[in-house]
């Protein structure tokens, strides 16, 4: 038993190591006055289990496990500009998340047209 304790303990122990603001807030990219700030989901899971058999004629014994899993899936960028602050969420997956920063880069690139005068 005490090696499933310390097992559990491990387990708990990296999950926090892990879980940290930076794991839910990205580092910032910076790019001609554009930043994008990523946001991400983080999932976890995890269980732990143990036995003892005592019964003489079936023989005795003891045993024991974990096991986890864990998912992190992109939502949304923070995009701070000339315009201000705003969140631009994201569909699904990484392929959307490169998607989603190739269009704010090509908008952010793109020079402001000069209103004509009233």
């Amino acid at each position: 038993m005490e090696d499933v304790e310390r097992l559990f303990d491990k387990a708990v122990g990296e999950i926090e190591r892990m879980l940290n603001t930076k794991t839910i807030v990205g580092e910032p990219i910076t790019f001609e006055g554009t930043t994008l700030i990523p946001l991400v989901s983080v999932g976890f899971g995890f269980g732990v289990g143990a036995g003892r058999g005592t019964e003489p004629e079936k023989c005795s014994g003891q045993g024991g496990g974990t096991g986890g899993g864990g998912g992190v899936k992109p939502v949304a960028l923070i995009v701070i500009d000339a315009d201000g602050v705003r969140v631009e969420p994201i569909k699904s997956g990484t392929a959307s998340m490169l998607e989603k920063v190739a269009e704010i880069a090509a908008k952010a690139a793109t020079p402001k047209r000069a209103q004509a005068p009233e």
